[in-house]
């Protein structure tokens, strides 16, 4: 299986059609066509089906087009460690993140490695902690940013000076916005949007007791921006960390801390014994540097 026809193979789901994929690749229809019919013999599996107006995939050529994307990133990722030299670091560093404000400190080892070596590229990518640990795990990232608590055991890590604050998420007209704080009691019922990791709802549990059960989950979500927006719907109340969606101005919304405060840590990880590219090298040394000036 030759990255060229993976490459094709990927056009042709991306555009669904052999002519536009052809189109797009600069080759001929008849040899695309050819190469995707080739890629199926070998496989052994029917990847398309093939529709009057539209190609669409098969449950075999979902999974090869997620094998397929993560195969071509890793050729891209080990061909921009290859590029840097002793006089001039380039590269590409690739970052998974979980949603925290601790983010910021990330940002700012990031402009400052930017400004000494404008050749290294950054790639961000936001996901849960699931996510991001299975992309580490297969080399795809080279750094990790998650919320504790966190299985940290596989990794080498680091732990951000910061801590993230448990709260209400809620419309600013709503009937919880004039509440210094939010207590369990003060959830029973109401209609909530939580985050779908696991992890949250062992702490929540902790945290509301004996009233967990009269918890109203109507939705979760995975990024936070999303259940944001239905929150000023005012579909509901979301229960996330602070400073990551703006309330400030114009905003309709407003962040309520739980009282007792549940606060929670930050860390960025990465395998251990990894070897790093050059850039990835800089950058880790960068975010030591802002950390230990931040203590």
């Amino acid at each position: 299986m030759e990255l060229r026809v993976l490459r094709y193979f990927l056009a042709v789901a991306r555009e669904e059609s052999i002519s536009g994929a052809a189109h797009v690749m600069f080759v001929t229809q008849p040899t695309l066509s050819r190469q995707m019919s080739d890629l199926e013999e070998e496989l052994g599996k029917k990847l398309f089906h093939r529709g009057k107006r539209r190609i669409t995939l098969t449950e075999e050529g979902i999974y090869l087009r997620r094998r397929a994307e993560e195969i071509l990133a890793l050729v891209k990722k080990t061909e921009s460690a290859f590029k840097s030299s002793e006089e001039e670091i380039r590269g590409d560093v690739f970052i998974g993140g979980a949603e925290t404000d601790a983010v910021r400190l990330i940002a700012r080892a990031t402009k400052r490695l930017r400004e000494q070596h404008p050749h290294i590229v950054f790639h961000i990518q936001s996901g849960n902690a699931e996510d991001i640990r299975e992309r580490l795990d297969k080399g795809l990232i080279d750094f990790g940013v998650l919320i504790e608590p966190a299985d940290l055991q596989p990794y080498s890590f680091i732990r951000m000076p910061v801590k993230d604050t448990w709260g209400v998420l809620t419309r600013k007209d709503g009937s919880l916005a004039s509440r210094p704080a939010i207590h369990p009691g003060d959830l029973a019922g109401l209609p909530l949007i939580i985050s779908r990791t696991a992890l949250l709802r062992n702490e929540l549990a902790g945290w509301m007791g004996e009233l967990f059960d009269d918890l109203n989950v109507i939705m979760t979500y995975n990024l936070l921006n999303n259940a944001a927006l239905m929150a000023e719907e005012g579909l509901g109340h979301v229960l996330c960390l602070d400073r990551i969606v703006r309330t400030s101005g114009e905003s309709p919304l407003c962040f309520i801390p739980l009282e007792p405060a549940m606060k929670v840590g930050v860390t960025v990880v990465w395998q251990k014994h990894q070897i790093f590219s050059k850039a990835a090298s800089k950058f880790l040394e960068c975010l030591k540097e802002e950390i230990h000036g931040k203590e």
